[in-house]
């Protein structure tokens, strides 16, 4: 049950960090540093005993499996400060959950920052090329990205109120959004080579030398603009980054081959290079308007403008996974040569696979705990309440003495014939979607019919918890594991 006291003081968030836990750090740090990961950062999250770190941007291939590297090496040092390192995307109701924030640009091989404002009209061109690219890549190829961080636990945690909504869309601040506008209004059918000089001019004066500064306002964004790199917030805690990566990667090539084509083939019909790049570039911003938004992703207002303005709002795995089986998925990593068809078709029921066995351990722990720990435990104390109102009645006191003990013994039997009935009926939903031979429709099956018990089971557990007496409830509480000192 959710403790009286989580995050709700923020005491944690804004607090110093634990000396026990701060012993971890260096000491994983110190690990870390001899694998050569560089880190910089170590600060508290929100949630009770939740933490951070960060590394120092790398090459992505570096980059990511240093991130799997950093997972392995926390866990082996926790072990050495008798710590446990969760990394579950949503191991506790009701408090913040942890992910991963992939922060990307793009670099030539000399180690120019494409998406770094310049300090001239021609560098702040070629910015906004590669910006604009990236909003066209974003908007074409959104569920591909909803795709990229799709996975049981990170189904408990996107939208709630730590993380972005499952909606895929961009934030670009406020200076970007003018700087965007002014472009798709200017750039006309009879833009000249004066209009261009000018329009140059102005989108330099308008985009600000320091943006890293007015940029990143928007804590709720899935995919942000943050200076001189995009954010992507999505990313699970136990995910492996080279997926999403991957993807990003892919749909980014993708849009800048295609960006380069419609490019050249104005230049063959006569317009100088920099007007045929800006009308382009302006109608990529027209064409991936509806992929950016700056106001609260977390609000319901902007899950029904989402939906207005045709975006998918993937609310779980099963269905977000199916875009690796349209043909347009399978033809853009199959033309790029990453993934051939049958490779594409096999990681997708890799992907379903690895859904259905996780909900199938958490449904059969679920059983097992209800049955051999909840229960027992409930049954119990309801059996002594049972003793004690048969005894107060045999030594004749009114049933006004033991009148309360019975309205929490019929509260009891309300709880525990719920839980029982519902065990029950969850293991029954397990056999027949075990008995799918399609592995699509047994991760349906576990999505919709299996793992919508786990709430009503954890419902009625709660209240078993508040009443049971605490000497016989096993299971630890929320209170005694989320306050780490």
């Amino acid at each position: 049950h959710t403790p009286a006291k989580g995050q709700q003081l923020e005491d944690h968030y804004f607090g110093a960090i634990p000396d026990r836990v701060f012993a971890y750090m260096q000491d994983f740090e110190q690990e870390a540093y001899k694998l050569g990961i560089p880190l910089r950062t170590r600060h508290n999250e929100v949630a009770p005993s939740q933490f951070e770190c960060a590394p120092i941007f790398e090459e992505v291939n570096i980059a990511v499996d240093h991130n799997s590297l950093l997972m392995d090496v926390m866990q082996k040092v926790a072990k050495r400060h008798k710590l446990k390192v969760l990394l579950h995307e949503k191991p506790f109701a009701g408090v913040n959950g942890s992910g991963k924030h992939n922060n990307w640009s793009l670099a030539t091989d000399t180690g120019i920052n494409l998406l770094a404002p310049g300090k001239t009209p021609r560098t702040n061109l070629m910015f906004l090329t590669f910006f604009v690219n990236v909003l066209k890549a974003v908007h074409t190829h959104a569920d591909l990205l909803r795709a990229s961080i799709a996975s049981s636990n990170n189904d408990h945690r996107l939208g709630a109120n730590e993380a972005p909504p499952a909606i895929i869309s961009v934030f670009v601040g406020k200076y970007l959004s003018e700087v965007l506008d002014e472009v798709e209004q200017r750039v006309t059918g009879k833009f000249t080579e004066q209009d261009e000089v000018i329009l140059k001019m102005d989108i330099h004066k308008n985009i600000p030398e320091l943006l890293m500064d007015n940029t990143d306002r928007n804590r709720t964004s899935p995919f942000a603009f943050t200076g001189n790199k995009f954010e992507f917030r999505a990313v699970g805690s136990t995910a492996n980054c080279a997926w999403p990566m991957t993807i990003l990667n892919t749909i980014m090539a993708d849009t800048l081959i295609q960006f380069r084509k419609e490019v050249e083939s104005l230049m063959e019909k006569g317009e100088k290079k920099e007007i045929a790049i800006l009308h382009v570039i302006r109608q990529y911003i027209a064409e991936s308007k509806a992929i950016r938004f700056e106001g609260d992703n977390y609000s319901e207002a902007w899950a029904q403008e989402a939906a207005k303005r045709g975006l998918n709002n993937f609310k779980d795995t099963p269905r977000a996974l199916d875009v690796f089986s349209k043909k347009g998925t399978l033809s853009l990593f199959a033309e790029h040569k990453i993934f051939n068809h049958v490779e594409m078709e096999a990681r997708h029921e890799i992907m379903l696979e690895e859904y259905v066995k996780k909900v199938q351990i958490e449904a059969r722990m679920m059983g097992y705990l209800a049955s051999n720990s909840i229960l027992p435990a409930a049954i119990s104390y309801r059996n002594r309440l049972v003793e004690n109102i048969k005894g107060l009645k045999e030594i004749g006191l009114s049933e006004e003495t033991w009148r309360s003990q019975k309205e929490i013994v019929q509260v009891f039997a309300k709880h525990i014939n719920a839980v029982s009935d519902h065990v029950e009926a969850m293991i029954n939903e397990r056999k027949v979607a075990n008995n799918l031979e399609s592995m699509h429709a047994r991760a349906i099956a576990y999505c919709d019919k299996v793992k919508p018990y786990f709430d009503v089971i954890r419902y009625h557990a709660d209240k078993l918890e508040l009443i049971v007496d605490d000497k016989l409830w096993v299971l630890p509480k929320y209170r005694e594991m989320l306050f780490l000192r």
